[in-house]
């Protein structure tokens, strides 16, 4: 079992540390950006970048995770099995994650996706599908309960915390450290640049002082978009007791020993879903997996260019 484990630290830290130290090379891109009025703030610009290839009709939309970016290594892989298929890529940034101070994002906020596919450089794609990784598997989730774009064929979520609550309480606890610290720092990076623009819920220091991923959400989160608490923000958004409304074929990929999101947060809400719903249990850890890793899902080996097999045939 902790052998087990130590493979979890080791497929989640391995290919981070790889690309910290030789990064993987992005599809040559253009700079991507659309705004969208939130009710809230008012204007909020969405950053990213749009990878084409020339006579390319199918659109992939790919979705970083809690504190992560467009240059994460899962994302830029992802964007190169798209382009091995022949597939278009854009690398959306989340609200904020750019670090741009336009504002923070939330596990259930469904608005930057529909409002990138809304985007007009993207309006003449015939074929869409969204992946999304960690908590933007969530958010993907989240918005194929009510999708808003007819393009969007299939939808797939790797690693995606299904359970805000538990998935909380797992990566706060003491093991969790290294992860928590990792992810918080890029909250902090985030909520300082949209503290240096306008006006935030909670200061900087207050924040600065979050040692929690649910001292985030009490301080930052719940206050931001006007949740009563932060479980009441668990209990509203979260998308495992509502798999069940998925409205699109929808691929859901777990890790076994996913040190951060734990298969037994996840396990519950994968017992008995709808013939549509595909789930996929994978050895590997937090959006980290052995090369050539075999899901059963196509003839090419390697996770991504097997989910995107399984979703051009939906």
């Amino acid at each position: 079992m902790r052998r087990v484990a130590m493979l979890g630290h080791l497929w989640t830290i391995g290919p981070n540390l790889r690309h910290r130290l030789l990064p993987h090379a992005a599809p040559a891109a253009t700079a991507w950006s659309t705004t969208l009025q939130d009710r809230r703030v008012g204007p909020v610009r969405l950053t990213g970048a749009l990878a084409r290839l020339p006579g390319a009709r199918e659109l992939v939309v790919l979705v970083h995770g809690l504190g992560g970016a467009i240059d994460s290594s899962y994302v830029i892989k992802a964007a190169r099995a798209a382009a091995a298929a022949g597939l278009d890529s854009l690398r959306l940034s989340l609200r904020g994650a750019d670090r741009s101070g336009e504002d923070f994002y939330h596990a259930g906020l469904v608005d930057d996706v529909t409002a990138a596919l809304q985007s007009p450089a993207l309006a003449d794609y015939a074929r869409v599908y969204v992946i999304g990784f960690s908590l933007g598997g969530h958010m993907t989730l989240r918005w194929a309960m009510a999708p808003s774009d007819p393009r969007v064929r299939a939808v797939a979520s790797v690693c995606a915390p299904l359970d805000l609550a538990a998935g909380c309480a797992a990566i706060d606890q003491p093991r969790s450290a290294v992860y928590r610290a990792h992810v918080l720092a890029g909250l902090r990076e985030i909520y300082a640049a949209v503290a240096a623009r306008r006006p935030v819920p909670t200061p900087m220091p207050a924040i600065h002082a979050v040692t929690t991923i649910r001292a985030w959400d009490r301080l930052a989160v719940v206050p931001r978009h006007g949740f009563c608490s932060v479980d009441d923000y668990y209990a509203s958004e979260s998308a495992g007791p509502r798999l069940r409304a998925l409205a699109l074929p929808t691929l859901i990929v777990a890790a076994t020993s996913d040190p951060m999101v734990p298969a037994a947060t996840v396990a519950p809400h994968l017992r008995e879903l709808p013939s549509h719903v595909s789930a996929r249990w994978v050895a590997g850890g937090h959006v980290g997996f052995r090369a050539g890793v075999d899901l059963g899902l196509g003839d090419a080996p390697g996770l991504e260019p097997q989910i995107l097999a399984w979703l051009r045939r939906q």
